[in-house]
């Protein structure tokens, strides 16, 4: 894009401003409370199979629902399933089923004694009927259908099989009464049952619309579907039937309606918001990040009060990696294998600095451990990790005898481009004690290909959160989880380390459980197998009429609470 535009772009949006234009919006449907936000990479399925995007996720959360959801603290709360126990070490799951969850309407249901009829004079043959138990062993073996080759498929690996290979843990033992058993213990499962691919889904509308169910979809969530106009709309309506009310015992949504655009540019959608079109902007950067944040991450003055402005955490760990297989072989021709130089590395560079000249102050520095802010699990007083100490760099060099850097050999960290500028950033730091670092730039697909590979030994990683679960960072390094059985690209291995991950799996007791994933963390820290730099955050603003968006470190975009006024 040729500077001329994007300035005059940015100076559009500060004419929005000053002329207070958001104040007189001309919406359609007025008499009705519609909910509209943007989707600029558009949306490629409303079927919670493949719900392994943002966008995808953001939408069929008000379509679908599961056994459970996770709230704005990120705790799991019931949802269709009413209550639940946990039993033989964390190994079986026994749920509870609501009897009063119905899905959406839909003609591709039979008309059956067992079915409800819905009788209205605009749909008089329009029939749904009560989700049982068996819905949702249909739903996840669904998952692990090949011939479905779901994303999300991997969320079911841990499910007992029989010896042919077919899922086999999966019982109803009555309509309202769901048992899970999966092959060893692992507590953590009840937090991947609140994504949203393993949402219930009715077998007989599936069979009917087939690979069409995508752009057909049928759930019971808050909000059924309307019209898709790719490339132009995407609509949703409240549903009258939906089971779930708030505190106060008033039932959900309190919406009429959601409407999703697709805007490709963040500018004109950002322009489109302060006309008040758009209700919702999740996510800002480049020039209109810089137009809205001051240098310390908060808004400018002269736009205080416009809207309302939320940043929180994002479970995402921004992070170097650090191949720890060290045979003898490799002692002294590779640096790293020394602990001392990798902990001298941690301390080596300023994260509060990186922050702000990188992402306009939005992400928190990482002087704790793995594991980002936002899950319940998180505590920063106790595990502790690296922050910038110039003095503590200079002793461990000289303990590992190369003071000031003297006969260390070239350290040669890769990356890709989106990630030059931390990297470089970095690099220049730690030249300053002596430690010669050369940054090697490569395709992201190419990286990937040679991390698998297990051909490079320092390299720039992240990792964004599957599920709200702390054991989605810990179980990064874990042993049994080395390629090709896994994602520990650090090869890191260790006794003690395996030994705790494998007891917190099956403790049943959250907060036991969070002072082993504590232990871990710290652990890690002690060996330095990655070097943290900083933990993501995320910013969503909106018009000052809207309440009730919750906003968890998932990302969530829940709009059953949300109000209109």
């Amino acid at each position: 894009m040729r500077p001329g535009i994007r300035i005059g772009k940015i100076a559009v949006i500060i004419l929005f401003f000053s002329l207070s234009a958001c104040n007189n919006p001309a919406h359609r449907h007025a008499d009705k409370k519609v909910f509209r936000y943007n989707e600029p990479g558009g949306i490629t399925s409303l079927d919670p199979a493949f719900a392994n995007n943002d966008a995808n996720t953001r939408a069929c959360m008000q379509l679908y629902n599961g056994l459970v959801q996770a709230d704005s603290q990120l705790h799991i709360q019931p949802c269709i399933a009413k209550s639940w126990e946990i039993g033989s070490r964390g190994q079986v799951f026994v749920f509870h089923l609501r009897t009063d969850v119905y899905f959406h309407e839909n003609n591709s249901f039979d008309v059956r004694e067992e079915f409800d009829v819905i009788h209205n004079k605009n749909n008089p043959i329009r029939v749904t009927r009560k989700v049982i138990a068996k819905d949702f062993i249909y739903s996840f073996k669904r998952l692990t259908d090949p011939l479905i080759a779901s994303p999300c498929r991997w969320v079911m690996d841990r499910v007992q099989r029989d010896s042919l290979g077919k899922i086999s843990g999966i019982e109803a033992i009555d309509d309202s009464t769901l048992r899970i058993t999966l092959d060893r213990p692992f507590t953590p499962f009840l937090s991947m049952l609140s994504m949203v691919s393993c949402s219930v889904v009715p077998q007989e509308v599936v069979d009917y619309f087939g690979a069409d169910f995508r752009s057909h979809p049928c759930g019971t969530g808050p909000f059924l579907f309307r019209i898709w106009k790719p490339d132009m709309e995407l609509v949703f309506l409240k549903n009258e039937n939906y089971f779930e009310s708030n505190l106060a015992g008033e039932r959900l949504p309190f919406l009429d309606a959601i409407e999703i655009s697709f805007i490709p540019e963040k500018e004109n959608a950002f322009i489109e918001f302060l006309k008040g079109n758009l209700d919702l902007i999740n996510g800002i950067d480049g020039p209109i990040r810089d137009q809205l944040l001051s240098r310390t991450g908060q808004l400018q003055p002269r736009f205080a009060g416009k809207f309302n402005f939320e940043t929180s955490p994002f479970l995402n760990t921004e992070y170097l990696s650090i191949v720890n297989d060290c045979d003898k072989a490799k002692l002294k021709s590779n640096p790293l294998c020394d602990k001392r130089i990798r902990q001298a590395l941690s301390y080596g560079f300023y994260r509060r600095n990186l922050s702000r000249y990188l992402s306009g102050n939005i992400g928190v520095a990482g002087i704790d451990g793995i594991v980002p802010p936002g899950l319940p699990s998180y505590d920063s007083s106790i595990v502790v990790g690296y922050y910038y100490y110039s003095s503590k760099v200079r002793a461990l060099l000289k303990e590992a005898g190369h003071e000031d850097g003297k006969d260390l050999p070239e350290i040669v960290l890769h990356t890709n481009i989106e990630a030059r500028e931390l990297c470089e950033y970095v690099q220049k730091q730690w030249e300053e004690f002596g430690i010669n670092v050369s940054v090697d730039l490569r395709s992201h697909e190419e990286q990937m290909q040679l991390i698998d590979e297990g051909r490079l030994s320092f390299f720039r990683s992240s990792w964004i959160a599957d599920y709200p679960d702390a054991e989605n960072f810990l179980g990064l390094f874990y042993s049994k989880n080395i390629p090709p059985n896994g994602h520990n690209y650090t090869h890191f291995s260790n006794k003690d380390y395996d030994e705790i991950y494998e007891k917190a799996m099956e403790e049943t007791n959250d907060s036991a459980r969070y002072v082993l994933y504590r232990y871990m963390d710290q652990l890690l820290m002690e060996y330095s197998p990655v070097i943290i730099v900083y933990y993501d955050q995320s910013i969503r603003i909106t018009q000052l009429n809207i309440s009730g968006l919750s906003h968890n470190a998932m990302g969530h975009l829940s709009l059953k609470l949300v109000q209109k006024n």
